[in-house]
C-alpha cells in the first residue's frame, strides 16, 4: 500500500498527502527555503506509527526521497500545533538532521502542560524535542529565508494553532483549523469553538489559490482554485 501521495505544487513546494487507513496528517516541505546544507523546511511531519501500526514516518521519508529530498537536509521543523499526529516524528528528524523546531509560544506552553496528558491518552510517548523558535503573527522573520512566509495565529482547535500563508504562490497551509467542508474538532483540551470561528473568518479574507489542510476530507487531498477555496470557506462558516 502507498501511504503517502506526493504532490508537487511548485518547484519548491511539495505536499505529502496521507493515504493510510489510520490517523496521520498531511505534510508540506518547502525546499531550498534556507541557506546552507540544512536548506529545507518541513511542516507537520506527523506520526512515527499510528493506531494501526502503519509506518507513517518511514513512508514519508521514502516518498520524500523519491522527490530527491533528504531528511538530513531539513533545517527547520514547523508545527501548526502540537497534537501527536502532527509532531510525534519531530524527534526522529531532529536526531537525523539537528533541525530546529518552531511553533507559537502559546502552543509550546500548552504542549508542555496539558499536551503531555494528551499524548498519554493517545498511548504515545511524549516527544522530547525542545522548541528553538517561537513564531509570532506576521511575516516570518528568518534572515536566510528564500521566500515569503506569513504566520497567522488561529486558535480554536488548539490554543496556539498557526496557519502559514505563502503569498507569492497564494498557498495556505491550515493544519487542523479548516478542511474540505469541515472544521477542526474543538472537544480536545484547549479547544474553543468561538475562537475557531474567529480564526476561520480571518483566513477567509485571504486570496488563496491552494488550501492544504492537515487531513483529507476530499479525495483530491487539497482544495485547488480560488473560487473553490472561497466556496469552501462560505460553506464551512455556515456551521457556526
Amino acid at each position: 500500500m502507498k501511504y503517502h501521495n506526493s504532490l508537487k505544487l511548485f518547484d519548491n513546494i511539495f505536499c505529502y498527502i496521507w493515504n493510510g487507513m489510520g490517523n496521520n496528517c498531511n505534510t508540506v516541505v518547502l525546499t531550498d527555503a534556507l541557506t546552507g546544507d540544512k536548506r529545507h523546511i518541513i511542516i507537520d511531519p506527523g506520526h512515527i506509527t499510528n493506531e494501526f501500526n502503519e509506518p507513517c514516518f518511514e513512508s514519508l521519508e521514502k516518498t520524500m526521497a523519491s522527490d530527491k529530498i533528504n531528511i538530513n537536509n531539513i533545517g527547520l521543523i514547523i508545527n501548526t500545533h502540537s497534537h501527536p499526529d502532527h509532531c510525534e516524528a519531530n524527534d526522529l528528524i531532529v536526531n537525523k538532521s539537528r533541525a530546529m523546531v518552531a511553533m507559537s509560544k502559546e502552543e509550546d506552553e500548552f504542549r508542555n502542560s496539558v499536551g503531555k496528558e494528551l499524548f498519554r491518552l493517545f498511548g504515545l510517548k511524549f516527544p522530547g524535542f525542545s522548541t528553538g523558535l517561537f513564531l509570532k503573527e506576521g511575516d516570518f522573520d528568518l534572515h536566510n529565508a528564500a521566500f515569503k512566509i506569513r504566520i497567522i495565529l488561529c486558535p480554536g482547535h488548539s490554543p496556539g494553532s498557526i496557519c502559514l500563508f505563502l503569498p507569492d504562490n497564494r498557498v495556505l497551509i491550515t493544519g487542523d483549523v479548516i478542511f474540505f467542508m469541515s472544521i477542526g474538532r474543538t472537544d480536545f483540551p484547549g479547544g474553543d469553538i468561538n475562537l475557531l470561528k474567529n480564526s476561520i473568518q480571518k483566513l477567509a479574507k485571504l486570496e488563496v489559490d491552494y488550501l492544504i489542510p492537515g487531513h483529507n476530507t476530499d479525495p483530491q487531498g487539497i482544495i485547488k482554485g480560488r473560487e473553490r477555496v472561497k466556496q469552501n470557506f462560505e460553506a464551512v462558516q455556515m456551521f457556526f
